[in-house]
């Protein structure tokens, strides 16, 4: 584990107000190993991309930024900034909402665009949910991270992140705290994305960076768990049928 870099950012109340409600818990509940944490850009703006494998991983995710010099800007679904108390910390500490299967769709995407230009680093799960792999491996991504990548023309920063799942198990609500689990999370060079940047945005340069986003993420998460992922990425729309909630055609992060 590399040295912790403290944030050059002003954190402004709200977000010292969020550090010092979620931090101590994680402090006393988790294990930490941060793995190549000095790849992360110390400033200016980035996308950070991540698998997603239980509710709390926002949060064990925020802590290895915020441990490593990064204020984190999430995109978050709207319902958490309509929570009483608790909305207005994440509103005041920069979060982004996105208004899902609505006109406002767009908004989120603007606001990271706008975040990364300013030099925040703005995370993005790229699959779009907790996975449903059987396995836990990163599913197919939507689109979202690229498009905010290509517009802001900011770094694509990869990263993995394993072992909170056995603290919350995915879609599950049963907190398991002890024995302390060790969360495990690894960042990668940036994602090689030049061939793409500085010409028209398509679905076939999108469908390209999205790709290679989730290479570089399942590569990092394969590294972490010393195991072979599978040659074929699990693709909820194949499973449902076709038909999911989220429409890969929404122009949504």
């Amino acid at each position: 584990m590399a040295g912790a870099r403290k944030p050059t950012q002003k954190r402004g109340w709200a977000f010292a107000a969020c550090v010092g409600i979620v931090k101590p818990p994680l402090l006393a509940f988790t294990k930490r190993r941060w793995i190549d944490a000095d790849k992360l850009p110390a400033q200016g703006g980035c996308i950070v991309v991540a698998n997603h494998i239980s509710h709390l991983d926002p949060f064990t995710m925020a802590h290895f930024l915020y441990d490593n010099g990064r204020l984190v800007r999430f995109l978050a679904k709207a319902e958490v900034f309509d929570v009483p108390v608790g909305g207005r910390l994440v509103r005041h500490a920069g979060q982004i909402p996105v208004y899902r299967k609505s006109a406002e769709v767009s908004q989120a995407f603007r606001a990271a665009v706008q975040a990364a230009r300013e030099g925040e680093c703005v995370v993005v799960y790229p699959e779009g949910t907790i996975t449903r792999d059987p396995d836990l491996w990163p599913m197919t991504g939507k689109s979202g991270a690229a498009r905010i990548a290509l517009t802001a023309e900011v770094p694509v920063i990869p990263v993995a992140q394993w072992g909170v799942h056995e603290i919350l198990a995915p879609y599950s609500t049963r907190l398991k705290l002890l024995p302390r689990h060790t969360v495990t999370v690894k960042a990668g060079d940036p994602v090689d994305l030049d061939d793409l940047r500085g010409r028209r945005i398509s679905p076939g340069s999108l469908r390209l960076a999205t790709d290679r986003i989730m290479d570089a993420v399942t590569a990092l998460l394969a590294d972490i768990r010393q195991a072979t992922p599978p040659q074929r990425r699990y693709d909820p729309r194949e499973a449902a049928g076709g038909q999911t909630g989220d429409s890969e055609g929404r122009r949504e992060p």
